[in-house]
C-alpha cells in the first residue's frame, strides 16, 4: 500500500524564534500543508485541506476572518491548491471520498466546501463543543464556522465510532479509521480540541503524520517547545508537552515524523513527496 502525499499549498512568513524556542529573530517559511493518499478501495482520501481563498479574498468575509488574515498573511500556492493538485492526478472533487479533519483550525479546513461527496472523519465531541461556544469563544479556539459546508453534521463521522486500537510505539489508544489496519488516529491533545495524528504502521519505517502537535521537528526532538505567544494558541499546555513527547519517542525509535508546517525541506523530515 503506497504512502500519503503531502503537499504545500500556502506559506506564513515569521520569526524562527516564534516557533522554536531559542530561536533566532530571521523570518522563516513556515509551510501549511495538507495530504493525499490514495485508499486501495475507497480511491482519493485527503488528509485536511490548508488554506483557499476563501481566508484571504473576499467581501463576504466575516470581520474575525479579515482580521485573522490580516496578522497571519497566508501568501497561497495557487497551483498547489488541493483542487489543483488532484485536477493534475486525474481526481475531480467529486471523487474524493473521504477527507480526514485533524482539527478545527482555519489552516486545515478552508477547502472543505470545494468537496461536496466527501465524508468528514473528525472528532465529533470537539465540533459539538466548538459549535456550542459564543462567538468569541470559537475566535479563540480559532474556529469560523463560516467554513464549513452547510451540511457537515450530516457528512461527519466521528472518530471514536471507528474500531479501537492498541496503537504500536508506545501511542497509547487510537482509532482503524478504516477498519482495515492501514491508517490509524493518534490522539494527541493540547494544540486544539480534538486534535489528532495519523499513523501509516505498515509502511517502512512507519510514518506518524503528528499535524500540529509542534511547528517545527527541532521544537520535538530537542525539546525546545516555544514560549510566549505561540504557546497562547494551546487548548491545553500540559495535554501539548505529553503529546511532544509521545511523537518525540516514536522518532527516537526510528518511525519518521511529518508536521504540518515543518519548512519546506523534505530533507528536514521524513516522508514529503513531491
Amino acid at each position: 500500500m503506497s504512502g500519503p502525499l503531502f503537499i504545500n499549498g500556502a506559506v506564513i512568513r515569521a520569526p524562527e524564534r516564534l516557533v522554536l524556542r531559542g530561536g533566532r529573530w530571521t523570518f522563516i517559511d513556515i509551510a501549511v500543508r495538507y495530504g493525499l493518499w490514495r485508499h486501495p478501495q475507497l480511491g482519493a482520501v485527503l488528509i485536511d485541506t490548508g488554506y483557499t481563498k476563501r481566508i484571504t479574498e473576499g467581501r463576504e468575509r466575516s470581520r474575525a476572518m479579515k482580521l485573522y488574515n490580516a496578522i497571519l498573511r497566508p501568501r497561497l500556492i495557487e497551483e498547489a491548491s488541493p483542487v489543483a493538485t488532484l485536477g493534475n492526478q486525474g481526481i475531480g472533487p467529486e471523487d474524493v471520498t473521504y477527507i480526514i479533519v485533524t482539527h478545527f483550525h482555519a489552516d486545515h479546513i478552508a477547502a472543505l466546501c470545494d468537496f461536496p461527496r466527501a465524508r468528514f472523519l473528525a472528532d465529533g465531541a470537539a465540533y459539538a463543543r466548538l459549535s456550542a461556544m459564543t462567538y468569541r469563544q470559537q475566535l479563540h479556539n480559532g474556529f469560523f464556522p463560516e467554513l464549513l459546508p452547510a451540511d457537515f453534521r450530516d457528512r461527519l463521522i466521528s472518530v471514536d465510532s471507528r474500531p479501537s486500537v492498541a496503537l504500536p510505539y508506545a501511542l497509547g489508544d487510537g482509532y482503524d479509521l478504516f477498519a482495515d489496519g492501514s491508517c490509524l488516529a493518534v490522539p494527541l491533545p493540547g494544540h486544539a480540541l480534538g486534535h489528532f495524528g495519523l499513523l501509516w504502521p505498515n509502511m517502512s519505517p512507519a510514518l506518524l503524520y503528528a499535524t500540529d502537535t509542534q511547528w517545527l521537528l527541532r521544537a520535538v526532538n530537542e525539546e525546545r517547545a516555544p514560549s510566549g505567544p505561540a504557546r497562547l494558541i494551546y487548548s491545553d499546555r500540559d495535554a501539548a508537552a505529553v503529546s511532544m513527547e509521545k511523537v518525540r519517542r516514536f522518532a527516537a525509535q526510528g518511525g519518521r515524523v511529518i508536521l504540518c508546517h515543518e519548512p519546506s525541506n523534505p530533507t528536514a523530515f521524513g516522508g514529503e513527496r513531491s
